[in-house]
């Protein structure tokens, strides 16, 4: 049977499957659409996550380890995000302009 991971652990694998996921560091994704038609701004819900990753990031370096309704939170946070992000079209984009031809 597996053990479970410590809470640092856990929010870490969290944080190395979100940016595996969603488009932090691609520019294209940073900005507006340019037709108007977003569902929720892509920009601003990737800041949202990005911000959280690097307060987490910090935090844990410098010795704090998230409770487990913090863990539940992050978690739930990109789980909307992630949907928010399908609606706009940004998620398939990216997969797709990460995958070569």
């Amino acid at each position: 049977m597996n053990k479970k991971p410590d809470r640092i652990t856990a929010m870490q694998q969290i944080m190395t499957q979100v940016k595996a996921t969603f488009p932090l560091t691609e520019p294209d994704t940073f900005v507006c659409g340019p037709e108007g038609n977003c569902q929720g701004c892509p920009k601003k819900l990737l800041e949202l996550v990005d911000s959280e990753i690097s307060y987490w990031e910090a935090a844990i370096e410098h010795g704090n380890t998230p409770q487990l309704g913090d863990i539940s939170r992050f978690a739930k946070l990109c789980k909307n995000v992630k949907r928010g992000l399908d609606r706009n079209g940004v998620i398939e984009k990216y997969r797709q302009y990460k995958q070569p031809e």
